[in-house]
């Protein structure tokens, strides 16, 4: 997979740019930094996003280098993120398959991210992106196997999250701290920049269907006094994944913005 990736981003600029687009609701794009019409300050990244699922739909769009290696990763990456999230379920004391359920089941989302971060002759000055927790629901990471970049914040610190062979980071996602009412908490995490040395790294992301209800378990909701305590109102995935896109990445927690309030 990093090698069809590294392919990919050595392809000539002329052809890459035929696939580059600041909108997001486009299923397949090559793009930078993050919001390029409201930041400030960009990013020092480029990527390639593409819808997964289902790949009989989404593939044909993609790059042809080759999709048979793209799509056998995401069928890998997809089921086990089903497993994780009937783990995470269990783990919360709810039935295995409640969480695979409120996102959708097998109609959940899955989409990806390649993405090349190049040398940057003033790391110092911006990052390849900024502190930030992602909108979905599980992020399954996969690292450069040569060079660090990765850093998640544990205690108040930035601590680096170096490559292992054969290993990949799965990140918890704003959707998954909502259902658990704060029991998991989306993983903040950032990408920093060096000056010699490029980076890829391949972040898969699954997704609740666009009319998922999100809302706290029952289950979860119950304070010690035996009262009912929802950190966070119901909403659909469509209403945050808009509101998520709206903003700069290095904002407050999107989260914030659907509490409930306390009276």
């Amino acid at each position: 997979m990093l090698r069809v990736a590294a392919e990919f981003f050595e392809l000539p600029a002329e052809e890459k740019m035929k696939l580059y687009s600041d909108d997001p609701a486009k299923t397949m794009r090559l793009s930078t930094s993050f919001n390029v019409k409201k930041e400030k300050v960009h990013n020092w990244r480029d990527y390639l996003r593409l819808h997964c699922h289902p790949l009989p739909k989404y593939a044909p769009q993609w790059p042809s280098n080759p999709p048979e290696t793209v799509s056998n990763y995401c069928q890998e990456i997809r089921e086990l993120g089903f497993r994780l999230e009937d783990l995470i379920s269990e783990s919360l004391g709810l039935e295995k398959s409640y969480i695979r359920k409120v996102l959708g089941d097998h109609q959940q989302g899955q989409h990806m991210a390649v993405n090349f971060y190049p040398p940057c002759p003033q790391p110092e000055l911006t990052y390849g992106l900024p502190s930030h927790t992602d909108p979905n629901a599980l992020t399954i990471l996969l690292q450069d196997q040569l060079v660090a970049g990765l850093q998640v914040l544990n205690d108040g610190r930035w601590v680096a999250v170096n490559p292992h062979p054969g290993a990949l980071v799965v990140n918890v996602g704003d959707q998954i701290q909502a259902l658990s009412n704060g029991r998991y908490m989306s993983v903040w995490h950032r990408a920093i920049t060096n000056t010699k040395t490029a980076r890829l790294s391949v972040s898969s992301f699954l997704c609740p269907e666009d009319d998922a209800l999100i809302s706290p378990a029952p289950e979860l909701t119950r304070g010690d006094d035996g009262s009912l305590v929802a950190i966070y109102r119901g909403f659909t995935y469509a209403e945050y994944y808009k509101k998520f896109w709206s903003r700069n990445l290095d904002q407050e927690h999107c989260l914030e913005l659907f509490k409930n309030t306390i009276e």
